[in-house]
């Protein structure tokens, strides 16, 4: 009889034993239960004194094992345990209601759950993260807490963040969107695991759809537009080269790692977000019902009446629009390439005898030439005009007293920022080429472009100077070009100066030595790429005398002199300035070689190839650049005195403004006959 009672009230571990072989489960060494000792009890034995007795005397080495628990606690928990293992099976299946009612399988927040882990013991602290929410439920709590409201700023910033950095502001995010409340309806309505599926694959939903308006952003602050899923991920390798010719190898490195990490981080917190905000809502049912409930009235509410707060609207469903258009976008690029095609095969001069081609134009030296972000914006912008003004007055009076005149006009191009192959592409085919794949199309096509068909009559040789083409360019061919000299071919041995690899005065007097200053020639056609006011705009080169030229190498210490692109492009103002600066380097360089080399059968066409990034533009969403045609020959003008342009190399302000597609055929009919 004492074994029995030694059994049943020495406390022991779980799964341990007593110190006389009896074990946890509530038998004794030969198999005896629980409910034989309790009927023992009831039979009155006769030895109950004396296995109380020596209970008592054994009982201090079981609370020795203890490591000093409390009598009390050890008393009270052995009932308990009794009952639990006297509880029938159906008892059993009874104590858990959760089953019943469906909530079994709500995730539990391990940071505020209080019950014991499966197999531990009561007064052990909980394993997770070392026991420490155990020991600091306090913390613990804050931390929960914290780390909900982060998950909630996530999802809510990831939803009202615009696309573009300059319409982000406090107000901005205190929107409310639409599809953040519908997403927790669809998350309450749905059982455990698919409810869990639809938060992993909702958050990395919402991750692409912010990586989505973190590429905007960038396309917005260098082209002025939004990324095009369809046309536009060559272009980040570009973005890749041009990082690496402004800033080095280290800075391209740097700035490739961080886009991986940056995407990387923006997938993951999303994704955390949604499932952490998920299994909140899921702990807390009711609640959660009744807010979202609160936040459709109110958002109801206030889209009816169009509440706004600083012109912002309260109740917004940008990003079902957002999305809508983008995926219109997409539909569009896809079919684009049979509406380019069809537009392709349309040419008016497809059919034209050779012999009536440019007839014009005969003997003259023509130089197409492109002038890096030469925008409109340097003319207008007030910042701008004065210096602007004063160069292109010197510039006008330079080239009058050298015998020459002037016209200009504006023209509008199909990119702004970057993108200088599409605007180059759409002067010359008369096509409006827009995105790469148009560009693509016209390069592998038969479509005529106006400097092939100047060597389509066999009256000029037709060159290309492009400084800032490095590596193979097959797509000169297409263009209708005898001989290309690209930045390897210029005999220049100077410094690059960021992105450009050769300053444009050089590439002007490389032009005269390597061709225009060659006796007993054919008139020359050339297509003439001025890369020194390439973004980043610094350090620049200045005017020198041409004379001492030479290799280039007089450009080193220039180079020294300027100023490092990282310092200018902390300031807004100082990157305008430079910009404005660089374009006047460029005009420089061109003005002064026709009053150096120019002479009567000179015909000059100059014109930007597209405005400059937003941060010059100052959110100015016009396209215009000027164009100006400058000749020796009076007659060459007369050709185009029916256009309307400015006399001198600054258009007015209402001077006629086309498309830059429409420029080809206009010039080819002027000068037809």
């Amino acid at each position: 009889m004492s074994l029995f009672t030694r059994s049943r009230h020495l406390p022991t571990s779980e799964g341990g034993t007593d110190p006389e072989g009896g074990n946890a489960t509530g038998t004794d060494g030969t198999g005896g239960t629980r409910e034989d000792q309790a009927a023992d009890k009831a039979a009155g034995d006769a030895d109950t004194a004396e296995g109380t007795a020596v209970e008592a005397e054994e009982a201090a080495p079981a609370e020795d094992e203890r490591a000093g628990a409390p009598a009390d606690e050890e008393k009270t928990d052995a009932p308990a345990d009794e009952e639990k293992a006297a509880a029938p099976p159906d008892e059993e299946k009874a104590a858990a209601p959760e089953e019943a009612d469906g909530t079994a399988d709500e995730p539990v927040d391990a940071a505020t759950d209080d019950r014991p882990d499966p197999g531990q013991s009561p007064g052990s602290p909980k394993p997770g993260w070392f026991g420490w929410r155990r020991r600091y439920p306090g913390a613990a709590r804050g931390v929960a807490v914290g780390t909900t409201v982060l998950a909630a700023a996530v999802v809510l910033g990831a939803l009202v963040m615009p696309n573009r950095l300059d319409r982000i502001s406090p107000l901005s995010f205190l929107r409310m969107p639409v599809e953040g409340i519908v997403l927790a309806c669809l998350l309450l309505a749905l059982p455990g695991k698919p409810r869990r599926i639809t938060a992993v694959v909702s958050g990395v939903f919402l991750g692409l759809f912010t990586v989505l308006k973190f590429l905007d952003m960038g396309f917005y602050q260098f082209l002025a537009r939004p990324f095009d899923l369809v046309f536009d991920w060559i272009l980040l390798n570009d973005a890749a080269d041009f990082v690496k010719d402004s800033f080095g190898r280290t800075g391209e490195v740097l700035a490739t790692v961080g886009a991986i990490l940056l995407l990387i981080a923006v997938l993951t917190l999303s994704t955390l977000a949604v499932v952490r905000l998920t299994n909140v809502m899921a702990r807390h049912r009711q609640a959660a019902v009744h807010t979202t409930l609160v936040l459709g009235t109110a958002w109801v509410t206030c889209f009816t009446l169009g509440v706004q707060v600083g012109g912002v609207t309260i109740a917004t469903k940008g990003n079902t629009e957002f999305l809508a258009n983008r995926v219109q976008n997409v539909r569009n690029g896809l079919g684009d390439a049979k509406v380019f095609e069809k537009k392709a095969r349309v040419d008016a001069f497809a059919a034209t005898p050779r012999d009536q081609l440019l007839t014009g134009l005969r003997g003259k030296d023509v130089l197409f030439t492109f002038i890096e972000s030469y925008g409109r914006v340097a003319l207008d912008d007030p910042a701008m005009a004065p210096e602007m003004d004063a160069t292109l007055q010197e510039g006008t009076s330079r080239l009058k007293a050298a015998g020459f005149e002037s016209r200009s006009g504006w023209l509008r191009s199909p990119v702004a920022g970057a993108g200088s192959w599409l605007a180059h592409s759409t002067f010359l085919s008369g096509l409006w080429v827009k995105n790469q794949q148009r560009y693509r199309s016209l390069t592998t096509g038969d479509r005529a472009t106006l400097t092939s068909y100047f060597q389509k009559t066999g009256a000029w040789r037709t060159v290309g100077i492009v400084p800032g083409v490095r590596k193979a360019w097959p797509e000169g061919k297409y263009f209708g070009l005898d001989h290309i000299y690209d930045s390897t071919h210029l005999g220049y041995q100077g410094p690059y100066f960021s992105w450009t690899p050769v300053p444009d005065q050089f590439s002007m007097e490389a032009f005269e030595r390597l061709e225009h200053g060659k006796k007993n020639r054919d008139p020359i056609m050339a297509e003439i790429i001025l890369a020194s006011s390439h973004n980043p705009w610094s350090p620049i080169a200045r005017m020198i005398d041409w004379d001492k030229l030479g290799d280039g190498s007089v450009f080193d210490q220039i180079k020294k002199e300027g100023k490092d692109p990282k310092e200018v492009w902390k300031n807004q103002e100082s990157v305008r300035t430079e910009y404005r600066r660089a374009v006047q380097y460029s005009l420089d360089s061109l003005t002064e070689w026709v009053q150096r080399y120019g002479d009567k059968n000179t015909v000059l066409v100059f014109l930007g190839d597209h405005q400059p990034v937003p941060t010059v533009t100052k959110g100015d969403t016009s396209k215009d650049v000027p164009i100006t045609i400058v000749a020796h020959d009076p007659k060459v003008l007369d050709r185009i005195s029916d256009w309307g342009w400015t006399d001198g190399l600054k258009p007015a302000k209402n001077a006629p403004e086309w498309g830059m597609d429409t420029f080809r055929d206009r010039f080819m009919t002027a000068y037809a006959k």
